[in-house]
């Protein structure tokens, strides 16, 4: 398939007044188009700061970040607005869902930034819904919606603009077991049948069993990158 993020020597270093903060170190990493990645590592052990780069939120200090050719380090502002905006979906663990806003209108947001028209903005959001088993609830808001389905809206809003990677950020932290698996099993089927690179990052190993890769960092080093058969039933 291909490779899609390719990082090589790649730091984050932080200042901190007089202190020098590592919070990456020595990241060699190659993730190819299609593969479910999970990041796990305790808190402070760099996984939020590789997610950060790699959804083009923030970028190395030195070192190299190719997404699907693209030399990241050295792009400019707007250009990365652009690759998040059409190559990237996000999902937190908090859904960041307007509040006083329907859910189609949630899940429409990327395309409104792009300035699609609206009824196509509408048309594709209604359809990010659907994929998501939502259909029938577009016009509730957040606050009329359970936690797993707010994560859904979330989902959808992630997908609408049709991203090559998904970044999904302890995406069931505040969701219960059962509605947890219907999150998992969303993003597995997203991967299996959309062919969308996930990265997945959480601190749980059931969760990160769902996955087909897992990377383990610990000081800002990746300490283990082991592949398996993804489990899709741990939770169950």
């Amino acid at each position: 398939m291909g490779s899609l993020i390719v990082c090589e020597n790649m730091w984050k270093i932080y200042r901190v007044g007089d202190v020098e903060v590592q919070a990456l170190r020595e990241i060699n990493l190659s993730i190819d188009r299609g593969e479910f990645v999970a990041v796990m590592g305790t808190s402070g052990s760099g996984k939020s700061t590789l997610m950060n780069i790699l959804g083009c939120l923030d970028q190395p200090t030195r070192g190299r970040y190719q997404l699907d050719g693209m030399d990241v380090g050295t792009a400019k502002p707007d250009l990365l607005a652009e690759l998040r905006n059409r190559q990237i979906g996000f999902v937190f663990q908090s859904f960041n869902l307007i509040p006083r806003t329907s859910a189609l209108e949630n899940a429409q947001l990327p395309l409104l930034y792009r300035g699609d028209p609206l009824k196509e903005q509408r048309k594709q959001a209604a359809a990010a819904l659907q994929r998501v088993g939502l259909s029938g609830r577009e016009q509730h808001y957040p606050s009329q919606l359970s936690g797993g389905q707010q994560q859904r809206v979330a989902i959808a809003r992630a997908l609408v603009g049709t991203p090559s990677l998904l970044f999904a950020d302890e995406p069931t932290g505040n969701l219960d077991t059962a509605s947890s698996r219907e999150i998992l099993d969303i993003l597995a089927e997203l991967n299996r049948e959309d062919g969308i690179t996930i990265i997945l990052v959480t601190h749980e190993p059931d969760i990160a069993a769902y996955a087909a890769r897992e990377l383990v960092m610990k000081d800002g080093k990746i300490v283990q990158d082991v592949r398996r058969v993804a489990h899709l039933s741990v939770v169950r």
